[in-house]
């Protein structure tokens, strides 16, 4: 059986400039259901990723009952 995550938040998510192809962050899990402490995980993103997450939320969001737009 896989272990199921919860994504609490994700930090400092940023490049070095405009331009950049990647970014840097830290992403803030807890394991679902369990006592165990939150753990922080770093991570390199490609920009392309960043973007297609980006899309399917946007997509999520907007389809989600009372949502709206700021």
């Amino acid at each position: 059986m896989s272990e199921e995550w919860e994504l609490l938040t994700v930090r400092g998510l940023a490049a070095t400039d405009e331009r950049a192809d990647e970014f840097a962050g830290t992403l803030v899990i807890h394991r679902a259901g369990s006592a165990e402490p939150v753990e922080s995980i770093q991570v390199r993103v490609k920009r392309a990723i960043l973007e297609e997450v980006h899309a399917t939320l946007g997509r999520l969001l907007t389809r989600s009952v009372g949502f709206r737009r700021r």
